[in-house]
């Protein structure tokens, strides 16, 4: 199906977690054997950012330099939040982007990672008439943001910004229901407003091709056959009304397994909805903490503790057992959201008296510092 007149495939390579050689640096030979495989399979559309170290110009060695323009379709991201104090900052980011992918123009051209205190900053930078700026030079095919945040807010900005072109949401079976998350809320919302939408995340991370192994089981029982991932891609990719669903693809292994049941895509059957709804049930079941991040807690806490960040970080371990992803979530959640490590808390009790989940806060926060050691 077309979307914005463009026909791409509802699989999308993700460029934030390539491949890495011992020394950490991206390898490069292997993401040309990826990005061979996937246009060979009809595959177009790429994903970067400014903000993925690296990112942009391992796409330029890896795709642009190796094929003609009109054979990708190529997006990335401004984030005017990250180390831009002028506007002249946030646009500086625009050229880098240009240099360092060599691309010449871009498809896709998102706002990133909008949402909280991150929205003001594009809005003081007058960033939104830049990109349409641009767009009318021709150096951007598309106009759209990236969004991390509850469904009220995505409203809020849709309402304010009817130009947009597209929204990209955080949308996964796990967290569909997920009050922390409300991915199928924040769908609903940009099916509302009429904004076709490209999914981010829709293996959590990687997590869901790992799940719990009660979770796992459910799905290796009703097709033994297919990996477990592949079941959080087509179940994303078939809600109505998405241009494609990107996977953040770190190995040839991974890239083979996914255009294998993506090149002739097929949307989850009813039987297959029921498959997802009972592993959705079954994980919902596990133990963890009952966070909503309503957030009344930080509102009263004397020290700044990311006390809901802290708990989605320490959920995420509980279920998935993934402590390097878990620890880059903990960072992302409370340090670079200007908060204090659970280790800060002074165990004054101020949280639990206003929180509506009556959690026993003071206890899970030490549970926290034990975990992640801070």
């Amino acid at each position: 199906m077309s979307y914005l007149g463009e026909e791409i495939k509802k699989l999308g390579f993700g460029l934030m977690r390539l491949p890495k050689l011992e020394d950490e640096t991206i390898d490069i030979e292997q993401v040309k054997q990826m990005v061979d495989l996937f246009l060979s399979k009809g595959f177009t559309y790429f994903d970067t950012a400014w903000a993925y170290p690296g990112s942009e110009d391992a796409i330029r060695q890896a795709l642009v330099e190796r094929y003609p323009r009109e054979k990708f379709t190529l997006a990335t991201k401004n984030a005017a939040w990250i180390q831009c104090k002028t506007r002249e900052d946030a646009i500086a980011q625009f050229e880098t982007s240009l240099k360092q992918t060599g691309a010449g123009y871009f498809d896709f051209y998102l706002l990133h990672n909008l949402g909280e205190t991150r929205t003001e900053f594009f809005e003081r930078f007058k960033m939104w008439d830049f990109v349409f700026e641009k767009k009318r030079e021709g150096l951007i095919k598309h106009v759209g943001f990236s969004f991390h945040d509850k469904p009220d807010v995505l409203d809020e900005i849709l309402t304010r910004h009817p130009e947009a072109e597209f929204v990209q949401l955080q949308i996964n079976w796990a967290d569909w229901e997920n009050p922390a998350i409300q991915s199928r809320g924040c769908y609903e919302v940009a099916r509302k407003h009429g904004k076709p939408i490209i999914i981010m995340e829709p293996i959590k991370g990687g997590m869901l091709a790992n799940p719990p192994e009660q979770v796992a089981e459910i799905f290796k029982r009703a097709n033994p056959e297919t990996s477990v991932a592949s079941w959080a891609i087509r179940f994303a990719a078939s809600l109505d009304g998405v241009i494609t669903v990107l996977s953040g693809m770190s190995t040839l292994d991974q890239m083979k397994d996914n255009v294998a049941y993506m090149e002739n895509f097929q949307k989850l059957g009813d039987a297959e909805q029921a498959t997802v709804t009972e592993a959705r049930k079954v994980l919902s079941g596990i133990p963890i903490v009952p966070c909503t991040t309503c957030n009344y807690c930080a509102k009263v806490c004397p020290n700044n503790i990311g006390i809901s960040g802290s708990f989605t970080a320490m959920n995420a371990l509980t279920l998935y057992g993934k402590k390097k992803l878990s620890d880059r979530q903990y960072l992302w959640l409370v340090e670079m959201h200007g908060k204090e490590y659970a280790s800060k808390c002074i165990k004054c009790g101020a949280c639990e008296k206003v929180c509506p989940q009556h959690i026993l806060i003071r206890k899970e926060l030490v549970k926290v510092a034990a975990a992640f050691g801070k």
